[in-house]
């Protein structure tokens, strides 16, 4: 690549995703290529004016071969030379750390992408730099496993290392229901770990890095732990906590330990801890070098102007190439509400707040997104209409393959 050549972004997304990063990359001036399932070719609504081309891998249930992937990106770039490699999806990172370390191309590497992808390597790597998690062990020597339970309380929760969010993951809470457990996962029990439960309150703060540096971050809580309305149904928000208040500042410092720890360079993290009912103390959950899913993008968006699809296209065209800065932003406060609905298409019409600025159209799910400059005006909103939307609408439906986004 010389000065005057473009900068090629070659996305990979496995779901239907990141329609502003592409847009944006295409903004910045870059040609944008995308490479995705077979299966949502006749679906998908990419934006196409974005893009230069479009590229499709078969797959099965949006699964790929790796080495068929390898093989069609490499033959793509005989003939298109390729500077960056984005990951859209969280399901996608493995890929795209694999086809960088085979193009040698800037980026998290493979090693690098675990520590943003395995929920074992994040954890050991933010213990070893003194980082509080809640105690946890890898589920593969049996005997150090029983040493585990027998020292460590239960309840505690049993998670695959891959997953995303709270796919997969499955509250223990006997000896003889883990050892049931780890009995029906077979050769699968290595790509699990256990983790002691922590009862407490879960927060999330979404993170811009560039040059190593955290040029925006913004601390939120979730209504209900993910993980209890994935499993147990019900209605699921999340709004920004109020700015200078003692646990966003801790939760902001925290993060800047943990993805210094982790060692994210550029890009975007979406990165959960939870504050212990019983301690008091602030633990680091788990972490991703992606935008946040569930809507999540579109509440930060409402509070405070910045889409971070957006700005991630802008960090991906600017990384080892121009500066980059945060446009200033509004302060405003925003909260987020979503729940499965009985209904097949739900009438939220008599829902007609002022604060509310965002809808989700979505068969059988309703959703809102409000906002205030007051963070009291935003909580009491979120609170009275999940009553509302409880009564009215919300639905219970068994976990599914995919989380809701």
């Amino acid at each position: 690549m010389t000065p005057q050549d473009p900068l090629t972004i070659l996305a990979i997304a496995s779901y239907e995703k990141g329609h502003a990063f592409l847009r944006q990359a295409k903004q910045e001036g870059a040609r944008v290529f995308l490479l995705t399932s077979l299966s949502l070719k006749d679906t998908a609504q990419w934006p196409r004016e974005a893009l230069d081309d479009i590229f499709y891998m078969p797959d099965e249930a949006k699964v790929w071969n790796l080495e068929d992937t390898i093989k069609a990106v490499s033959y793509l770039a005989r003939t298109q030379p390729i500077d960056r490699i984005v990951a859209l999806d969280d399901f996608d990172l493995e890929k795209a750390a694999t086809l960088r370390e085979h193009l040698r191309l800037p980026g998290l590497g493979e090693s690098a992408t675990r520590r943003f992808r395995d929920k074992l390597a994040m954890r050991m790597t933010a213990a070893a730099a003194g980082i509080a998690v809640p105690e946890f062990i890898h589920v593969l020597h049996h005997g150090r496993l029983a040493d585990f339970i027998a020292r460590v309380p239960a309840p505690w929760v049993l998670k695959p290392r891959s997953s995303a969010g709270a796919m997969g993951i499955k509250k223990i809470h006997d000896a003889g229901e883990l050892w049931e457990a780890l009995g029906r996962l077979g050769d699968e029990q290595s790509h699990y770990l256990l983790e002691r439960y922590v009862p407490g309150d879960i927060f999330h703060v979404d993170t811009i890095v560039f040059g190593g540096e955290i040029r925006f971050a913004v601390a939120s809580g979730y209504g209900r732990p993910p993980m209890d309305v994935a499993h147990g149904g019900g209605v699921f928000t999340t709004r920004l906590l109020e700015r200078g208040s003692t646990v966003e500042q801790a939760l902001l410092a925290l993060n800047r330990s943990v993805l210094g720890a982790l060692g994210l360079e550029y890009g975007i993290s979406h990165t959960e801890y939870i504050l212990g009912r019983e301690d008091g103390r602030l633990y680091f959950l788990e972490t991703s070098a992606r935008v946040g899913g569930a809507h999540i993008a579109e509440l930060i968006e409402a509070a405070t102007g910045l889409n971070l699809w957006a700005e991630w296209a802008r960090v991906e065209t600017a990384a080892g190439v121009k500066p980059y800065a945060v446009a200033p932003l509004r302060e405003d406060y925003a909260g987020l509400l979503v729940s499965l609905a009985r209904q097949e298409r739900p009438d939220a019409s008599a829902y007609q707040d002022p604060e509310i600025v965002w809808r989700l159209d979505k068969k059988h799910h309703v959703g809102f997104i409000v906002r205030s400059p007051s963070f009291a005006r935003v909580a009491g909103l979120l609170d009275s209409l999940t009553a509302r939307v409880q009564q009215d609408f919300s639905a219970y439906a068994p976990p599914r393959d995919r989380p809701t986004e």
